[in-house]
């Protein structure tokens, strides 16, 4: 099995439920680990290309929504509907300094999903 990672993407976003997300914005920090039963990679073209992955997720979190549960699940369909190959996605995303009085740390979702 081969599986392509990408790790420690950071963005801004104003994602939450929160009034005060949907004006300040929030840190994010996302991990993705992609995984395929492809073992014979010659070209790009055989394997998982992150810089695709990367643009698919940049384009989904410039999208305020209220829930990461919804930014993970929809991150996840998109990759394994642009790779065939791909057999399952686990995307984890945090958000740090979270909106909570004297909170210190950073709350996430962790989201897999397996090709059906």
């Amino acid at each position: 099995m081969l599986s392509v990672h990408l790790k420690q993407l950071r963005f801004k976003g104003f994602h939450g439920i929160h009034p005060e997300e949907k004006v300040a914005g929030a840190e994010f920090e996302i991990n993705i680990d992609i995984h395929t039963h492809v073992t014979n990679v010659r070209h790009l073209s055989d394997t998982i290309d992150y810089v695709t992955v990367y643009e698919l997720v940049k384009k989904r979190m410039a999208t305020p929504t209220p829930l990461l549960e919804t930014l993970a699940k929809e991150m996840a369909e998109s990759i394994l509907a642009q790779f065939s190959i791909a057999e399952s996605v686990d995307i984890q995303i945090d958000k740090i300094n979270p909106p909570i009085a004297y909170f210190q740390g950073r709350v996430g979702i962790r989201y897999q999903s397996k090709r059906t």
